[in-house]
């Protein structure tokens, strides 16, 4: 059989499986040779041989002897030589080739597996590292977040899997990845057999991509769907990606069907996620989806009481003046990242200069994170104070039904996206499911003319605005 015969083969067995399944499982095969009623081929694993005599072996068979070659069998082995890719060398993490594995022989109908198997390469890839400083005993917890720790404590306690996936979503700097830690942390704890995998989004496309170029899918699959415990950090960088979003999707099947827990954090509800697929949305609501709120002044208060005490293991003789965590509490309230940062900053600083940490030294130390930190009201917390306030969803006053209950506390949040946000009319319209800014301008102008004349809808639009500005 001659390479050009084959090549015409291959052309209708993409037809045939798809892209996907023809780039992960056909094109990596090597025909070897066609010899008395035998198709023999090269593959990069053991694994893929196996995998592609379960899965495609009866329809390579029929293209075979369609092409007039009649192949009784497949045999696939993995060889030392064998060709591979050119692969660009990556940062820090090298996947060396297989060994050499036995050949397994595949019968129409039947397969006998080799005795011994390829050690996967991917297997000795490092989870990401995980931060000591992120327990339970060091997250603060306060009514905004309570539920979300409350369901952390629960997956981290082990046991029989209660709800999957726990989904945890929030703004930035309001303690997702500290809990997804402290849940690792404690696990490992608890059972230190357990095989707990953490990892970002962006980290799982990586390796997603890797192995795809050089032909390590199966090493891939066995790697993620191996673990007892997944966790992705920041799911919404997979959006867009079809081909991880895909991957993602079968890992995610294969570990629930195991009964394995799943762990996900994004930045967003996921029905929220743009150019997140349906399917992938549905699989990530079906288990629980908790919010992390914004922080609120007691919490933060609890912060920056709690960051305080850390601190005085470095700094015994610093002091701290009457009402300075207040004022941090007060004017920095949209990322706790920042929150920590600029009371480690007027530690250091008031250190080196020997002063006591009063208003003054504040307002000179962090008077550029105090100008930065000024009160920035967001469409999104507009959206979801709105539905909060009305007792609705959120995705119901995003989405297009246009009924009154749903229609009015749109309009009365893109009027307060209006008065609130330097937003214009088109970019609220896109927040607000794509619409077009004339739709927004009729709901501004209508909330305007009926706070003259319904004296419910102006008080609702004060109540608003003033739980907004707060």
């Amino acid at each position: 059989m001659t390479d050009d015969t084959w090549g015409l083969l291959r052309k209708r067995l993409l037809k045939t499986v798809g892209q996907n399944n023809f780039t992960t499982w056909i094109e990596p095969l090597e025909l070897d040779q066609v010899d008395g009623g035998v198709a023999t081929f090269h593959v990069p694993t053991n694994f893929m041989g196996n995998y592609v005599s379960q899965n495609f072996a009866d329809l390579i068979l029929h293209e075979f002897n369609k092409s007039g070659e009649p192949v009784q069998r497949l045999a696939f082995k993995v060889a030392a030589n064998s060709p591979t890719r050119p692969v660009q060398p990556t940062v820090s993490e090298a996947i060396e080739e297989p060994t050499p594995a036995p050949t397994t022989i595949v019968d129409q109908g039947t397969t006998q597996e080799g005795s011994a198997s390829v050690k996967s390469p991917l297997e000795e890839l490092q989870a990401a590292p995980l931060d000591p400083r992120f327990t339970f005993d060091s997250f603060v917890v306060g009514k905004p977040n309570e539920l979300a720790h409350a369901a952390a404590r629960r997956v981290g306690e082990g046991g029989p899997v209660t709800f999957n996936p726990l989904v945890l979503y929030g703004g930035v700097g309001l303690g997702k990845t500290h809990l997804m830690h402290a849940i690792a942390w404690e696990l490992k704890e608890r059972n230190p057999e357990l095989n707990v995998l953490y990892l970002s989004a962006e980290q799982f496309m990586y390796r997603f991509v890797q192995a795809l170029r050089e032909r390590k899918m199966m090493d891939f699959k066995h790697l993620f769907r191996s673990v007892d415990v997944l966790m992705v950090d920041d799911v919404q960088f997979i959006a867009g990606k079809d081909s991880t979003q895909e991957e993602f999707f079968h890992t995610f099947n294969a570990l629930v069907d195991q009964n394995k827990q799943i762990i996900i954090s994004a930045d967003r509800a996921p029905g929220e996620i743009k150019d997140l697929e349906d399917r992938v949305k549905s699989r990530l609501q079906c288990g629980l989806v908790v919010d992390l709120h914004p922080t609120d002044y007691e919490l933060r208060l609890g912060i920056l009481q709690t960051k305080v005490q850390q601190n005085r293991k470095n700094y015994p003789d610093l002091k701290i003046a009457d009402g300075v965590l207040e004022l941090l509490a007060h004017r920095i309230s949209t990322n706790v990242r920042v929150l920590e940062g600029a009371l480690t900053r007027l530690f250091a600083f008031a250190s080196l200069v020997g002063r006591e940490i009063d208003m003054d030294l504040t307002q000179d130390c962090l008077a550029d994170v105090l100008r930065a930190s000024e009160r920035k009201i967001t469409v999104e917390e507009i959206q979801r104070k709105v539905s909060e306030y009305y007792n609705i969803r959120m995705s119901d006053i995003i989405g297009p039904k246009r009924l009154r209950s749903y229609a009015r506390p749109r309009q009365v949040a893109m009027y307060l996206c209006k008065q609130l946000t330097s937003r214009s009319l088109p970019e609220i319209g896109r927040r607000f499911g794509g619409r077009d800014h004339t739709t927004v301008m009729h709901g501004v102008r209508r909330i305007e003319e009926l706070k003259t004349i319904d004296g419910q809808i102006a008080e609702d639009v004060e109540m608003l605005r003033r739980s907004l500005e707060a």
